[in-house]
């Protein structure tokens, strides 16, 4: 369903989903999502699995355990936001 529309109507979808970042501030991803409909720069898809604190493992874990949810997570930001490159860390 989300990527048989158009990328605004797949934002409006996970704005009124109320999903959220993992980051500490828990911003709303179609929030964010949102400012990146407006055609500009160059635009990119980052998956960022970085364990900023010590012996925090959230990120590995997800990344190891479930990496083609990662992987469709990006994708649908990809056809949401229309980004020219993905890149994971």
């Amino acid at each position: 369903m989300l990527l048989t529309g158009n990328p605004s109507e797949a934002v409006k979808i996970i704005l009124d989903s109320g999903l959220r970042g993992r980051g500490g501030a828990g911003f709303l991803t179609g929030r964010k999502w949102e400012y990146l409909l407006h055609p500009g720069k160059t635009k990119y898809v980052v998956c960022n699995g970085d364990e900023g604190d010590p012996g925090a493992f959230m990120d590995r874990m997800i990344l190891e355990s479930f990496p083609f949810r990662v992987i469709e997570g990006m994708l649908i930001a990809g056809f949401a936001t229309g980004p020219k490159k993905a890149y994971s860390t």
